[in-house]
């Protein structure tokens, strides 16, 4: 008789379930949607069970695939555990850290490295990405660690608060509210904005959109482009104004300015570690390194420049 569930089934059903549709669930498994598809009827045949319910937005997860979820995550665990206890001391032990695109601190180069100096043996990686991918990489167990932008959906995860940003406008230096001290979001108005896209970021974008409509501000938005650099080359060129974390006045472009935002702690964009829920011990290690980085660039910044906002203790 044939197995009706194996550890790649679970996955790729684990994978969909994160996700919420076959197209973000392919990506994060590093497959095309079609065979993943394939995959997922195969396995609720075997069943003789829907396990999603599909429909244009995506899919949602039928009372079967509620049952079946938390199992599938608990074996897959298990997998994992069994792979590294089985490998013992033969080779480093690997730890991979997700680290969001959304923010730019000046620490989040230096993590990998301190993590070596207090756990030589540990062979670390990072990689960087939009906060809900890093949590579905986390969810599927591709990442130990992320630090992600908050506000995120991180339903079943363990996420500790480090900072939280306030929002400036980035402008082209010879631009008319280049002259100001500071800009308010009714100036923004018949300005064109970049805006990054919602599926990015959904849960903070929701939270600008209703920080805009308490102003009355509908802004004239045009694409973000996902590099930093380019969006900042815009910037200086006069294609549009940028609303960014306080961090990126870090970087200097010529033919950019910043100015604070008058609205910008309503705005706010917060930075968070998420693990799952039973590392306490990797939670730890991780939140000590960072208090140690955190430190250093204040340290580093207290001459020229004072005021470095460093890591906190809640929300």
């Amino acid at each position: 008789m044939a197995k009706r569930l194996d550890s790649r089934s679970l996955g790729m059903f684990a994978a969909v379930a994160a996700a919420g549709n076959f197209r973000h669930a392919a990506d994060t498994l590093h497959m095309s949607q079609p065979p993943l598809s394939r995959a997922i009827r195969a396995l609720e045949e075997r069943l003789g069970v829907r396990l999603f319910d599909r429909d244009t937005q995506g899919v949602a997860l039928t009372k079967a695939g509620r049952k079946l979820l938390p199992r599938a995550q608990r074996i897959l665990r298990l997998i994992a555990e069994a792979e590294e206890a089985i490998a013992g001391d033969k080779d480093p032990k690997r730890l991979k850290i997700g680290i969001t695109s959304a923010i730019e601190l000046n620490w989040f180069s230096g993590l990998a490295a301190r993590i070596g100096v207090e756990r030589p043996a540990l062979s670390v990686s990072s990689v960087s990405d939009t906060s809900p991918r890093l949590v579905r990489a986390l969810r599927m167990h591709k990442l130990d660690a992320a630090i992600i932008a908050l506000p995120t959906e991180v339903a079943d995860l363990s996420v500790t608060p480090l900072d939280r940003q306030p929002m400036v406008v980035a402008v082209s230096s010879s631009h008319r509210l280049a002259r100001r001290r500071a800009i308010a979001l009714i100036d923004l108005l018949g300005e064109s904005v970049f805006q990054f896209d919602r599926a990015r970021q959904p849960a903070f974008f929701d939270h600008c959109q209703a920080v805009f409509a308490r102003h009355g501000v509908a802004l004239n938005a045009v694409p973000e482009p996902a590099d930093h650099h380019v969006l900042l080359a815009g910037v200086a060129n006069g294609s549009a104004l940028a609303l960014l974390p306080a961090s990126f006045m870090s970087i200097r472009r010529s033919g950019v300015s910043y100015r604070p935002l008058k609205e910008g702690e309503e705005l706010s964009i917060g930075v968070g570690l998420a693990t799952l829920s039973e590392d306490a011990e990797l939670r730890r290690l991780l939140l000590n390194c960072i208090e140690h980085l955190v430190r250093e660039t204040s340290a580093a910044a207290a001459g020229p420049r004072r005021g470095k906002r460093g890591m906190r203790g809640k929300s």
